[in-house]
């Protein structure tokens, strides 16, 4: 079958087509059960970027075919995983994406219903699980005010979308007026620019009490100010560090404003607290099944062009998800 192959981790430069051999077995995360999967559209993510730079933490040794994320039609099915042949489906698979049929992993993988199209189904589950989680680890309540940090991208997008299903009032910040103008379309309350003084208008916005809780997918030099943005008791989510930069904390500020960090990695919280993966699943299942969610592609690229759609993802010039065609 055709697939896009990562031979070496140079990046997406790396990144060439090629025939390779039908995946066998079973996703790694599937528990042995078998779910192969006609791909119709791969999501992609700053997973993608890592893993081509070995830098993801549970990133594949090449060679190995990217795509972190997959929409399409069930081939064959294990009984046992709850789907069957024929079953829309879309979810995280890490890798694998690229190629014309990739394995699933049930915990990670959601039907599709007909209204939603596979380059939409191929924008959800990342982001939405991700963002539903970071929402439910901060224990977000209605009246609530959050901050949400690369509010224009895949889990900051889908973050603003979710707002209002906790009753909460989103700040996005962003970096330009066409990311600006997306946010206020995406549900955002109000809008500021990590370019600008955005920690003071934050705290004009809230009448200098602070925000519940800050939602943050990017890391690096602004962590300090989201503390500082927190309101007493307020919590921060770390989502990811997108921003290049690992930041460090000095702890006295959670002490002395009663604080708390929070990361969230549900598939690690799932060994200790099993049951949290399926949690996670059927809450984005019930919203989209509803019609709550509303995924957003911003750059929707040919199959022969994933390279460059991975490079567009490394960029971060995009407004939601790259998603590529692989089939139709």
């Amino acid at each position: 079958m055709r697939a896009f192959v990562v031979n070496r981790l140079d990046g997406p430069d790396a990144i060439h087509v090629g025939d390779v051999l039908e995946p066998a077995g079973s996703h790694g995360r599937a528990g042995g059960l078998r779910v192969l999967v006609d791909v119709r559209a791969a999501g992609l993510s700053p997973i993608d970027v890592l893993q081509s730079r070995g830098a993801y933490q549970y990133g594949a040794p090449p060679p190995y075919t990217p795509g972190s994320e997959a929409a399409g039609v069930v081939r064959e099915a294990d009984p046992a995983s709850g789907f069957a042949p024929g079953d829309r489906v879309a979810g995280i698979v890490f890798w694998g994406a690229l190629a014309e049929r990739c394995l699933v992993a049930p915990e990670y993988t959601i039907r599709l219903p007909d209204s939603v199209s596979f380059a939409e189904g191929a924008a959800v589950y990342l982001n939405y699980s991700t963002a539903w989680y970071a929402y439910h680890r901060a224990a977000v309540q209605p009246g609530q005010t959050v901050l949400v940090h690369g509010a224009a991208g895949g889990v900051g997008a889908a973050a603003l979308d979710l707002a209002a299903q906790f009753g909460a009032r989103a700040i996005a910040v962003v970096s330009s007026d066409a990311k600006a103008a997306f946010a206020e379309r995406a549900g955002a309350w109000a809008v500021v620019r990590s370019d600008s003084a955005w920690l003071e208008r934050v705290r004009e916005l809230t009448g200098g009490r602070g925000v519940d809780a800050v939602l943050d997918p990017v890391g690096g030099d602004r962590f300090t100010d989201s503390l500082r943005a927190l309101r007493i008791g307020g919590t921060l989510v770390v989502i990811g560090f997108v921003g290049g930069g690992i930041p460090e904390v000095r702890v006295n500020r959670l002490l002395l404003r009663n604080l708390t960090i929070t990361g969230i990695s549900a598939d690690t919280m799932d060994r200790e607290h099993p049951g949290t993966l399926v949690m996670v699943r059927d809450a984005v299942q019930r919203l989209l099944d509803t019609g709550m969610l509303h995924p957003h592609v911003g750059a929707r690229l040919p199959f022969d062009r994933a390279a460059d759609a991975v490079r567009l993802v490394e960029r971060g010039t995009t407004i939601g998800k790259v998603v590529v065609d692989v089939s139709t």
